[in-house]
């Protein structure tokens, strides 16, 4: 793992201004849209990069980048948005250069770089997956987690038991337990109390409680007060989802400047999509000077932006790509 990815969030106020402009009403097109609530049962993760209320979902959370290249290393795979899966999935996760997906039969299947055997998951039976930095952890259907690919600090090592879901970050991950306590590995310390849903990030954790507000833990990213439906951690903050479908962001994240109707979010580095409630996609957010690239048309169910690309699922179940801004290589440092 790439220590320098973990300082990020402390240099983001160099970042290039704004360039991308939040959503106006109904234009789809502009980014990409998690709907992030379409949830195995048992609350499992949701793979997209928000944490739904319904049923639990838990988000991969926001991913910092990486300051390798898209094929760092002896075995690293092309990163790029093209080498996208067939078939069916009922959910998608997207990490710092890979994602990964449960499918309709509840395999994973993950693409990407795999430098670090972050695109190697382990056989077996999966209600949800959540793509970190360079590992990624997931729920199986007997409730149990497994993680594989980078563990320099013991990403890789969750605590046994019972989990409902998990979010995994730069160098920490979360689950909740059935009982609605936070576990965090292997350094994040969550608190008390009884949440349903928790998204990771970098050094910042955040988890919807039972009744429905927010708590953070971490690098200091004090939430919003009032009632929330999903929330997403990444670079530079987070953002959630109010009862009403407006997209509310804190930290040095922008929040939208209409009232557009969203079903969920997801946050990247610096850059941000939603599915709106009609399930087409909008993003806003950094570009870095660079051309925004919009997603593909249709409808969907959930995204999740990672920092080189962000997917989507279709309402057909299958999956669909796009490159997203990066930040530059040498920024910053």
């Amino acid at each position: 793992m790439n220590r320098l990815a973990v300082l990020i969030p402390l240099v983001l106020a160099c970042s290039s201004p704004l360039k991308s402009k939040a959503p106006d009403g109904g234009s789809p097109g502009v980014g990409a849209t998690e709907s992030g609530g379409d949830m195995a049962a048992g609350g499992a993760t949701d793979a997209g990069g928000s944490s739904s209320a319904a049923g639990g979902a838990v988000g991969s959370g926001g991913t910092y980048g990486g300051m390798g290249g898209a094929n760092a290393g002896s075995g690293g795979a092309s990163s790029d948005a093209s080498e996208v899966p067939s078939g069916t999935f009922l959910s998608v996760s997207v990490g710092d250069t890979f994602a990964c997906g449960v499918r309709t039969d509840h395999t994973l299947s993950c693409w990407g770089d795999n430098t670090n055997g972050q695109s190697t998951p382990p056989a077996g039976a999966f209600a949800s997956v959540s793509a970190g930095l360079q590992f990624a952890c997931g729920i199986k259907t007997d409730s149990s987690i497994a993680c594989w690919g980078n563990s320099l600090g013991g990403e890789t090592t969750p605590p046994t038991g019972a989990f409902g879901s998990v979010s995994a970050g730069v160098e920490n991950a979360c689950g909740i337990k059935p009982d609605g306590t936070v576990a965090c590995w292997p350094s994040l310390s969550p608190p008390d109390g009884s949440f349903i849903a928790v998204s990771v990030s970098g050094s910042c954790a955040c988890g919807m409680k039972t009744d429905e507000t927010l708590a953070c833990w971490g690098f200091p990213c004090a939430p919003p007060t009032g009632a929330f439906a999903s929330i997403s951690a990444g670079d530079g903050g987070a953002c959630g989802v109010e009862m009403d479908g407006t997209v509310v962001c804190w930290g040095l994240l922008e929040s939208p400047s209409t009232r557009t109707s969203f079903a969920s979010v997801s946050v990247g580095n610096m850059y941000i999509c939603g599915v709106k409630t009609d399930g087409t996609i909008a993003c806003w957010g950094d570009t870095y000077g660079a051309p925004d690239t919009p997603p593909p048309a249709g409808t969907f169910t959930s995204v999740s932006v990672g920092y080189r690309f962000a997917c989507g699922v279709k309402t057909d179940g299958t999956i669909a790509c796009w490159d997203v801004p990066q930040a530059p290589v040498n920024c910053c440092f």
